[in-house]
């Protein structure tokens, strides 16, 4: 097709929305291919195509569903060197098209989140973690890792993951660093700027890991407060505590063929995850009971719960 995985994606993007918008079991997982946004059932079956953009004009990376609004909302990379990414939505049966976020509103957004009725996504070659209203409104950048053509080139700065911890009012985000680099790390910090901070210089950054091989993307099960994620470097899905001062990694699943989405179900105690070899797969939370949904989909990128 003319798209290689490494040139055209250093990393991907899932989402899951925040906690109180799944309050009702969900019943659908939304997931990504390069231009097209779909949903299927759970178990894999009632395959849906939702939305299809133009061919070879950027890649759908990150995807997240708002309950509240009923609303698909997912970015899209644009051309890494055009600067011209951009966040659309639709409704759950594929209706009502619109741009939330235009081209050139973040560099290369990829994955997304929804938390207290506002988008958070990370923005790789922008070198950002970035918030919105679901409307597009107030842009906000909430940490800058670096700036201008030279930091652009050091993949350690590029952010990809991100997830929202509602109950402690964290902020979690990748910088995957090169690939399969040993490079990559897992942070967080404060939802909000400490007072007289800004993007770039802020007191509150934590280093959860570094040294990872490619940390992608990012989920949270809030009420056993565990962090999940998937590398791509190593071919994983990975878990840990969220609290302590030193969190241990668990690897629950290996052999993902560059592994990118994760979403998690903690009621139904399982989770999902997709890869750039056209997977789509399931488990449960400790990673046992590993079953194979779809593949051979081409490139597949984000998924959510809906």
């Amino acid at each position: 097709m003319g798209l290689t995985r490494r040139a055209v994606l250093a990393a991907g993007g899932l989402a899951l929305g925040a906690p109180r918008a799944h309050a009702a079991a969900p019943s659908r997982l939304l997931f990504l291919s390069t231009n097209a946004v779909f949903s299927v059932g759970l178990d894999g079956s009632d395959l849906r195509k939702l939305h299809e953009g133009p061919a070879r004009v950027g890649v759908n990376d990150g995807v997240a569903f708002d309950a509240a609004s009923g609303r698909v909302f997912w970015t899209n990379m644009g051309r890494p060197s055009a600067d011209d990414g951009w966040i659309g939505s639709c409704d759950l049966e594929g209706r009502g098209f619109r741009t939330v976020l235009p081209a050139g509103s973040s560099f290369t957004p990829k994955q997304l989140t929804i938390s207290g009725g506002r988008l958070y996504w990370s923005d790789r070659e922008g070198m950002r973690v970035m918030r919105a209203g679901l409307d597009g409104s107030g842009v906000e950048t909430l940490v800058e890792t670096g700036r201008g053509e030279a930091d652009r080139r050091d993949a350690s700065r590029w952010c990809v993951g991100v997830a929202v911890d509602e109950a402690k009012g964290r902020l979690y985000w990748t910088q995957k660093g090169g690939d399969d680099a040993g490079q990559g790390r897992i942070l967080r910090a404060g939802l909000e700027l400490p007072r007289g901070a800004d993007p770039a210089r802020r007191g509150d950054v934590e280093v959860l890991f570094e040294g990872l091989p490619e940390p992608i993307d990012l989920a949270i099960e809030p009420g056993a407060r565990r962090l999940y994620w998937t590398d791509r470097g190593d071919n994983t899905v990975n878990r840990c505590g969220m609290d302590g001062p030193r969190p241990q990694r668990q690897v629950l699943v290996r052999g993902v063929g560059e592994a990118i989405g994760v979403a998690v179900d903690p009621a139904g105690e399982r989770m999902w995850w997709t890869s750039l070899e056209g997977e789509l797969a399931t488990a449960r939370l400790d990673g046992s009971g590993r079953r194979t949904l779809l593949k051979g989909m081409g490139m597949l990128t984000g998924c959510a719960l809906a």
